[in-house]
């Protein structure tokens, strides 16, 4: 947690608001011990973030090796779209499911000041790359699709057929942060509970196995997840076009398929 009090006193009496001041990033100080921390993820973006609110500044830049930030990675997709613009909500909710050009942590101290912040690409400093602040969600209003693959899908159920209560879902959570699995979404009805998961600390067999003396599992290794924001009928078939559907959750703009297979 950062101590905005302290923060802010000390960049106050560091920083020359007649000058340029360069400084790092990521790393600060644990203020009870004087210990050198770090930020975690993104934490040069953040502290960026950080100096904005405790300088009021008028704007943020944060240069990168994209246009800016698209409605999809162009790595996976074809004939993305520049965002030209983006509210600071819509921007945490890219981020949150996994667009990975910006973190929720940069936004959240210049959304309680209203700070826009601009996503330009280094290699184009004079292009206008794209703005986050107060204004539409979207601009332009484009369905926008995130790519999670290698991810496992657990399909779970009572070994006797009875009800999935809450104190057997908060036993599979307890379980899922005992080993260190990210969960990407979940779907429960009366009798079961699916979760897609991040397998990334590679404790998959351990899990499985803890929960295999409570509920009949079942796994299914190396799918992909789709969530798409906006997203255009157009856009969802070509999606699922030809593609084994394991699970699929909609809420409000959100719609997220769990689909067989990696590409």
């Amino acid at each position: 947690m950062v101590d905005w009090a302290a923060t802010q006193k000390a960049i106050k009496e560091k920083v020359n608001p007649k000058g340029i001041t360069l400084t790092q990033g990521f790393l600060g100080s644990e203020t009870k011990h004087n210990f050198t921390t770090t930020l975690g993820r993104e934490g040069s973006d953040y502290t960026a973030g950080i100096f904005a609110y405790c300088l009021n500044a008028l704007s943020v830049t944060i240069w990168k090796d994209v246009p800016g930030v698209l409605s999809a990675d162009p790595r996976f997709f074809k004939d993305t779209v520049l965002l030209e613009q983006i509210s600071y909500s819509e921007a945490i909710e890219l981020a949150f499911y996994g667009a990975s050009v910006i973190h929720p942590k940069t936004l959240q101290p210049l959304q309680r000041k209203e700070i826009p912040l601009f996503v330009k690409p280094f290699g184009a400093p004079d292009a206008p790359g794209t703005r986050v602040g107060s204004g539409p969600d979207l601009k332009p209003r484009v369905g926008c699709i995130i790519k999670k693959d290698r991810q496992v899908l657990l399909q779970l159920s009572a070994l006797d057929f009875n009800f999935m209560m809450e104190d057997h879902i908060g036993d599979v959570f307890k379980w899922l942060h005992t080993y260190q699995m990210k969960v990407e979404l979940i779907q429960n009805s009366a009798i079961s509970f699916s979760v897609c998961v991040d397998n990334k600390y590679n404790r998959l067999n351990e899990l499985v196995g803890h929960l295999q003396k409570r509920f009949q599992v079942v796994v299914h290794p190396k799918v992909t997840l789709f969530t798409l924001r906006h997203a255009p009928v157009k856009l969802i078939n070509s999606t699922i076009h030809g593609k084994e559907v394991l699970l699929r959750q909609e809420s409000g703009n959100t719609l997220q398929l769990v689909i067989q297979g990696v590409d």
